[in-house]
């Protein structure tokens, strides 16, 4: 009889982990191994197929499929380049004494995959998995930066800008001059821009393909990130990109 108490993504996962051990299964296979009712697993077999979850062969039995490849290789690239990060960044916290984040774009959203705190008595609070603002933080700036112009564009134009603290970007105009700037400097900051005292520099990490792979930030408040730092930061923040770049395989131009 089957657990009432199993969530959906429960009896996904005893499908797909059958499947796994398995290669292949019969409908009535997976429905016995894993407990779940007849109708309950016709039902969760119809969404995983339309999902490309899992796909049938010729003899109707099912099988994992490429969606599943497609999200691996994805999760797997993320935690080698945080690997790949992780001591460059804590060399570059070392250094320079200030909170190091790694972050990705994905879609159209970027978020920090890695954080290195500083063991300054002066903190600021983030966190791995926070979400990122495409237009008020550096590291999202960075991200959008080097994407294609067309994806560049589409953002800029659903983007709807709310001011927050005095120097946010509020137009798309206003930041369409920002990541051209970020793009010739090679380098992106937020100016207080999302978080009042809080200031960040980041530097975009390229892959073997030249593709923009993530960025690095460095992060502090005005106190830490002065005007007169923020160019000595820039340029330990971009050597520090330019090396986990190179050890994912990127030849500079």
């Amino acid at each position: 009889m089957e657990n009432n108490k199993k969530s959906t993504l429960e009896r996904t996962m005893a499908i797909l982990e059958y499947l796994a051990e398995h290669g292949t299964a019969s409908a009535s296979e997976l429905i016995e191994s894993s407990g779940i009712a007849k109708s309950t697993a016709y039902l969760l077999l119809k969404e995983m197929l339309q999902l490309g979850l899992i796909s049938q062969n010729d003899r109707g039995h099912y099988r994992l499929w490429v969606r599943l490849i497609a999200l691996g290789e994805r999760a797997s690239a993320q935690l080698d380049i945080r690997e790949t990060s992780r001591p460059h960044l804590e060399a570059l916290m070392e250094r320079i004494g200030l909170l190091c984040h790694f972050g990705i774009f994905d879609g159209d959203t970027a978020y920090y995959i890695l954080k290195i705190e500083s063991q300054s008595s002066i903190s600021v609070r983030s966190y791995v998995g926070k979400r990122l603002s495409l237009y008020r933080s550096g590291l999202g700036k960075c991200l959008l930066a080097w994407q294609p112009e067309s994806v560049r564009e589409g953002i800029i134009a659903e983007t709807e800008f709310k001011k927050v603290t005095p120097t946010t970007i509020t137009s798309p105009e206003a930041l369409t001059e920002e990541l051209a700037h970020i793009r010739k400097q090679g380098w992106g900051f937020d100016n207080g821009e999302d978080e009042p005292s809080v200031r960040c520099v980041a530097a975009p990490v390229f892959d073997a393909r030249g593709k923009i792979a993530g960025a690095i930030s460095v992060v502090g408040t005005s106190m830490q990130v002065t005007d007169d730092a923020v160019p000595a930061l820039a340029d330990e923040v971009v050597a520090c990109a330019r090396e986990i770049s190179q050890d994912l395989g990127w030849v500079e131009p």
